[in-house]
């Protein structure tokens, strides 16, 4: 439901029917106008037809003209939306098609918000936070005015609903007396108990909770008495003896069980917060007998319903008559009939005190020996493998069990379910199969299908109206009935059919049924039904497709996630691909990315299985081909530009991009394309070491190469330059430096000077801090020569970047800062930000060579602003790490160590370390700010570090900055 805000019209239910119009309270008319509303209010949205309203609103009495009843709708409007001027369409109480829906938030609705809190309360209470649960609980039940729909007490259409509420409501108050309990106000809940029992003396849980209060304030015998007491008020009335929950409690009183004595509090990991209760642990009532019954109070596991129930009123009816009489009750019927949701319904509805219900899924269990486990399982004795184990513990207990799909495995079912109802009389079973199960004493169900021209069709029109593009005209309503009679009133294949009401009009949906019914209802036998139901939704759609929309459909399932229309294009192998593509998205099999441009599509992953799984493999093998072709042409592209002012967004795109480039890394690979592999991995190089994608990339080179070991020179060379510069960041620069001599011979042996120059200029960077003797100064030189016949600005930048490092690790300050004030010129010239940024983080390093804290900070924050425009991981955390020496420097350790600690734990997340990184001076950091504090304090101060993300380091760190300026 949406539309009116939930702040402008309220309405309550909890009570007498009311509604308030920006705080006031609205006339709603006499007793029918005001039951119009309630029939709309309890469908929660949803269009109810004229003829329903009036059928209900009228119920025993003479049928009323449709005259009336749109009267009473007009005045409806005129008092809930007073000011619509005249002519316009009202947004509240809407027509749509032969009905009427009141569109409104649930949070308008007192009783949907009482449910919300309701549930929020049972949340905290069994998350053991009995204050939280007080107070929200408390505050659900405030929203009670009387009796739910107390207007309407005794009228059909809102018997249901208000018991439902009731019920709830009943529950919301024993939760909050539970929590109370669990608080420690024992002898404050046991007057409020008192009088609960009195008042609904056949809901068991308010005896245990009577009696758990009167033990824990120390009245046995009065917790005795009220056991006696209980035991006789349901023997007189239901003529049953109390559930095992509250044998299980008897005995545990007069054994004097030291479980019911009240729990300590529970130990808090850290302050509470504005004065909140600490939580308790919340009392566990355990047997104390060796009967092997359940330790806590039996509630059942039956889901909730997520959509309503369209007819079946009478069904249900049927079925608890007979389910009164008999001890065994099938239902049968063809599949998509409806079985299980009129099993769940039925089981829902039951108030007999036996427990649970339990249900046993059965559709998914394909070991016929697991039988009897899987049902253990479900009741709570897990270790039951036979069914003499369930029957030795089931034989105390007044239980429904509800086998759902039990026609694969008939004979098991049959003789277990056989075995169980001989030995344990307080036993029901209430079972779905396509066939009965031939049980002595079983009573059979048959499900029917929905009339098509009663609850069939008004199920397709509820399926179809919560699709916000469905608009049907007069002539659409019409053929609802005999669409569904086409479908054979199926309410599974209602449903599918419905929702391809968002693409399809309901002539088209008919039209296209021919030979594709089987596909509505059926499916493998082997798999679960909701699997059935999925599977045939989509290969109905599937068969929908014409052949140019099935073939792209199954071709773009190679893509790993989204992709653009050039992408579509390229990799789908069909020209112009607009028109498939549209289809495909106007029939739901492929979404459109909100919020992208250029547009973005994905297949859900769902879609993307079943159309992968119906591309023929040499078709597969050909769309995977031109898949990374295009790739590898996007990181190839991208890789020509991170040098320059468009990394950042390069850097974004490649991002996004990166499960394509995983899924051409695995496709080359089983096919033996390690040439393909070497290549990628060269141009994403730069992307992996911006983004701090170490290990990722040094695992894919390293299956690139053992694919290819006969690679082009070419290939190999820039392949090499990516294995060096990562292993540098992994901290190994010993194998840096192989790597990247490898990569300047193979790069002149292809005649490749871009690759020969970079590899150039890290030979001497890496073997210095490998402590390998090279010529440093010379290598320095003659790569920086290198890099200005190469042509390339950027590379010049890095290339003056590494002599001005190198001039600073072999001492020689002055040299350092010119070089490396020319490498930050020079990379500002081209828009290179990494180039620019690293050599700004050199000068930082001669300023703390120096002592110059404040200067080396001046230079962090320069280096920050430039970094904001990227997500460069590895940047940011060794500019951190000299950030906090700095700090030292400037007498801020405590600082500096939250820091350290910050940074040791995002890098360990990363596979990365500053320290292994950089052994020169990583070390030589670290270690000036854990001698500026005592052990204990910097062993605090760094765990708190550990505490915060990348993002929060680079936070604390701004704001350090800010403050020092």
């Amino acid at each position: 439901m949406g539309g009116v805000a939930p702040d402008i019209v309220r309405f309550g239910v909890l009570g007498p029917l009311r509604a308030e119009l920006a705080g006031r309270a609205v006339g709603l008319g006499g007793l029918r106008q005001r039951a119009v509303l309630a029939v709309l209010l309890i469908a929660r949205g949803r269009t109810v037809s004229a003829e329903r309203i009036t059928s209900q609103v009228w119920e025993g009495s003479p049928p009323s003209s449709p005259t009336t009843l749109h009267a009473y709708i007009s005045e409806l409007r005129r008092a809930l939306e007073p000011e619509r001027p005249a002519g316009a369409l009202p947004r509240l109480l809407v027509r749509e098609g032969t009905g009427y829906a009141l569109r409104t938030d649930p949070s308008a609705v007192d009783a949907e918000r009482f449910a919300d809190l309701a549930v929020a309360g049972r949340r905290a209470l069994d998350g053991r936070r009995p204050g939280s649960a007080v107070e929200v609980l408390t505050e659900a039940l405030e929203l009670w005015r009387g009796p739910a729909y107390a207007d309407f007490d005794g009228a059909g259409f809102a018997f249901t609903e208000a018991a439902r509420l009731e019920d709830l409501r009943a529950a919301a108050y024993e939760d909050r007396l539970a929590a109370t309990i669990d608080l420690g106000r024992h002898t404050a809940a046991v007057g409020e108990l008192e009088a609960l029992v009195a008042e609904q003396p056949l809901r068991e849980r308010g005896w245990e909770l009577l009696v758990l209060a009167l033990y824990r304030s120390g009245r046995q015998a009065d917790a005795i008495a009220a056991l006696r007491t209980a035991r006789r008020r349901l023997a007189d009335e239901l003529g049953i003896d109390p559930g095992p929950a509250l044998r299980d409690l008897e005995s545990a009183v007069l054994a004097q069980d030291p479980r019911l004595d009240p729990p300590p509090p529970a130990r808090s990991a850290g302050a509470h917060v504005g004065g909140a209760t600490p939580a308790t642990t919340r009392p566990r009532i355990a047997p104390v007998a060796s009967d092997n019954r359940p330790a806590t109070a039996p509630v059942g596991n039956l889901p909730f319903a997520l959509t309503s129930l369209l007819g079946r009123t009478d069904d249900i009816a049927a079925v608890e008559r007979l389910l009164a009489e008999y001890r065994l009750v099938t239902l049968t019927g063809p599949g998509g009939v409806g079985k299980t949701r009129l099993a769940l319904e039925t089981a829902r509805a039951r108030t007999d005190g036996t427990d649970g219900p339990w249900l046993v899924e059965l559709a998914g269990l394909t070991s016929p020996e697991l039988l009897p486990a899987t049902i253990g399982t479900a009741v709570g004795i897990p270790g039951a493998s036979s069914a003499e184990d369930l029957s030795a513990v089931l034989a105390g207990r007044r239980l429904l069990l509800v086998l759902d799909n039990c026609e694969h495995l008939l004979d098991e079912v049959t003789t277990l379910t056989g075995v169980l109802l001989s030995r344990c009389g307080g036993l029901r079973v209430l079972s779905t199969s396509r066939e009965p199960l031939g049980v002595e004493g079983e009573a059979v169900y048959e499900v029917r299908p929905l009339d098509p021209d009663g609850d069939g069709a008004e199920l397709f029109r509820e399926r179809a109206a919560a699709l916000s593009t469905w608009s049907p005209d007069v002539d659409d309503l019409d053929r609802i009935p005999g669409l569904c009679a086409g479908l054979d009133g199926i309410p599974l294949a209602i449903e599918l059919a419905a929702a391809q009401c968002r693409m399809l009009s309901i002539g088209q949906i008919a039209d296209a049924l021919e030979n594709r019914f089987d596909v509505l209802v059926g499916g493998p036998l082997d798999l679960p039904a909701r699997h059935r139901a999925l599977e045939s939704t989509i290969a109905w759609s599937h068969r929908l497709l014409e052949p140019e929309e099935r073939r792209l459909f199954h071709r773009l399932s190679v893509f790993a996630a989204g992709f653009d229309l050039d992408a579509a294009d390229v990799v789908g192998g069909h020209t112009p691909v607009l028109p498939a593509l549209s289809a495909l998205v106007r029939k739901s099999l492929v979404g459109v990315e909100p919020g992208t441009a250029p547009r973005r599509y994905r297949l859900l992953e769902t879609l993307r299985q079943y159309a992968l799984r119906e591309l023929d493999p040499d078709d597969l093998a050909r769309t995977q081909q031109r898949h990374r072709a295009w790739v590898l042409a996007q990181a190839e592209s991208a890789e020509r530009r991170l040098h320059g002012p468009q990394a950042a967004v390069l850097l974004g795109r490649l991002t996004r991009e990166q499960p394509e480039f995983r899924a051409a890394f695995d496709s080359a690979l089983a096919a033996g394309d390690g040439d393909y592999a070497l290549r990628l991995g060269g141009a994403l190089y730069w992307f992996w070491y911006r983004m701090g994608h170490i290990a990722e990339g040094l695992s894919w080179m390293s299956k690139a190469f053992a694919a290819a070991p006969h690679a082009e020179p070419a290939v190999r060379g820039r392949a090499r330059l990516a294995v060096s510069g990562l292993s540098y960041l992994a901290g190994n620069p010993a194998q840096a430096y192989e790597s990247v001599v490898l990569a300047e011979q193979e790069a002149r042996e292809a005649g490749d000077l871009v690759v020969e120059a970079s590899a150039r200029v890290y030979q001497a960077h890496f073997g210095v801090f490998a402590g390998i003797p090279v010529d440093a100064p010379a290598l320095a030189r003659s790569a920086v020569e290198l890099a200005r016949r190469a042509g390339e600005d950027w590379l010049v930048a890095e290339a003056l970047m590494v002599q001005g490092t190198l001039a600073r690790v072999l001492g020689d300050l002055p040299t350092a800062a010119a070089v490396l004030a020319e490498a930050v010129a020079t990379a500002d010239s081209c828009g290179h930000d990494w180039a620019a940024g690293s050599a700004a983080w050199a000068a930082m390093k001669t300023a703390c060579d120096r002592g110059d804290g404040r200067r080396a900070l001046e230079i962090a924050a320069g280096i920050l602003n430039a970094l904001d425009r990227h997500q460069d991981v590895t940047s940011r955390l060794v500019l951190i790490h000299t950030a906090a020496h700095a700090l030292v420097l400037t007498g801020q350790a405590e600082q500096a160590a939250v820091l350290m600690g910050g940074v040791e734990a995002v890098g360990r997340r990363v596979g990365f370390s500053p320290e292994l990184m950089d052994p020169m001076d990583g070390p030589r950091e670290a270690a000036a700010v854990r001698e500026a504090l005592p052990q204990d304090a910097y062993g605090r101060l760094t765990a708190r570090g550990r505490e915060l993300s990348l993002a929060e380091l680079t936070t604390l760190l701004v704001s350090l900055l800010t403050i020092r300026s």
